[in-house]
């Protein structure tokens, strides 16, 4: 099977798209070596930029192809044009095409197949930007429906891509990532922080979390006020542990500045800040010295740093919204994300319940360890071997 794979989102800074993109077509080498025996694969990653390198070093076995075309001018010709096919771009020809994107990679012959992470676009076009803002609404359902497979990696993003676009449900594949290859840790802390991982932008809900986390400093007694007035466990504590300080890890966007400027003045000035882009080889030490997770967003297509977190053992607080539910289960604790003082006194049990929070790590392991890349690999496979039948099943 000859498959081609755009990996330009893991060129540069690869957040949760990019990290898929890099660990699935590892996975997908490993499981099928071009010279198996049985379901060989034959695996190019396509790139294109006008500055930025492809390095394959830790892809062996695929063949890498880089042009030195810029990214915004060969997605505006692909998604507006449909042109240049991936055939004339690389001087091969595939049995499968597949975009990490919800828009297609234009090929000739090819099966098509895209990647739907997250329909967030759909929903806060005012939230997106650049290019996700010019395509991504106005020509996903188009290109969802043109494709011959829909990968998602949640059961939530598969309800809302049949939902709101219509692709027949058949033609959509759950495939999680995977978890990574990470030792438990033998304990948290004692020193450790409370760490929100992920992009600054406004669906990650960062403002209800500095609102949270105010709340959290102020005192259980001003929590109770500022709450429904009903007695918390929090608020009945009468011995308190000293709350931790808050790191906000992650690329910051432009709609970060009002939360930035937060953090330069009190109550958050010194006990909050802001790190900046964690490159993917810092992310274990990143969660091996936070006290726990806190994931508040209003809407994830997964939440990859929520797996992280269950995988090394660190205790997790996460938005009751989007696929987070489905994946945290009773691995730790579900919040109202427009609640901050729900969200305060979630955090707060996790800190003062030594005993609860021993027994979300527990379940959160024992979940992190059905989340593996192998499995993704094959699942994928599979995906493209549906594709091919489709697309030669409408040809016919």
């Amino acid at each position: 099977m000859r498959v081609l794979i755009d990996y330009r989102p893991a060129l540069r800074e690869p957040s949760g798209v990019g990290e898929y993109t890099h660990e699935l077509a590892r996975a997908l080498l490993a499981a099928f070596p071009a010279s198996g025996a049985t379901r060989p694969l034959d695996l190019t990653i396509f790139s294109s930029s006008w500055k930025d390198r492809l390095d394959a070093s830790g892809l062996a076995g695929a063949t890498a192809i880089d042009r030195r075309v810029p990214v915004s001018v060969l997605n505006l010709l692909w998604h507006r044009l449909g042109w240049p096919p991936a055939e004339t771009l690389t001087g091969r020809t595939f049995d499968v095409a597949h975009s990490l994107s919800p828009l297609l990679l234009p090929a000739r012959a090819a099966a098509h197949v895209i990647m739907i992470h997250d329909l967030h676009f759909l929903a806060h076009r005012e939230r997106t930007r650049a290019e996700i803002r010019r395509d991504y609404a106005p020509l996903a359902r188009a290109h969802a429906l043109r494709a011959d497979a829909v990968i998602v990696p949640s059961a939530f993003t598969a309800s809302e891509v049949e939902r709101r676009l219509g692709v027949p449900r058949d033609r959509v594949a759950v495939c999680p990532p995977g978890a990574p290859a990470w030792t438990p840790r033998a304990a948290a802390p004692d020193a450790g922080y409370v760490l929100f991982f992920g992009t600054l932008e406004p669906r990650k809900n960062v403002g209800g979390l500095l609102d949270a986390y105010e709340r959290l400093l102020a005192g259980p007694a001003d929590r109770l006020r500022g709450g429904s007035g009903s007695p918390t466990r929090q608020a009945e504590a009468e011995v308190r542990r000293p709350v931790p300080d808050l790191v906000l890890a992650g690329k910051a966007t432009d709609d970060a500045r009002a939360w930035l400027n937060r953090l330069e003045r009190p109550p958050l000035k010194g006990r909050a800040r802001h790190i900046g882009y964690v490159d993917p080889a810092n992310r274990r030490a990143l969660y091996e010295g936070a006290r726990l997770l806190v994931q508040p967003s209003f809407e994830e297509g997964f939440g990859i740093t929520v797996l992280e977190a269950m995988t090394l053992g660190v205790p997790v607080v996460a938005a009751d919204r989007g696929a987070l539910p489905e994946l945290l289960g009773d691995g730790g604790l579900l919040v109202d994300p427009e609640q901050p003082a729900a969200i305060a006194d979630a955090i707060a049990r996790m800190l003062d319940d030594a005993p609860f929070a021993a027994g979300c790590v527990a379940k959160g392991l024992a979940r992190a360890r059905h989340f593996r890349w192998d499995r993704t690999a094959r699942r994928v496979y599979d995906v493209y071997q549906q594709a091919i039948e489709h697309r030669r099943c409408a040809s016919a």
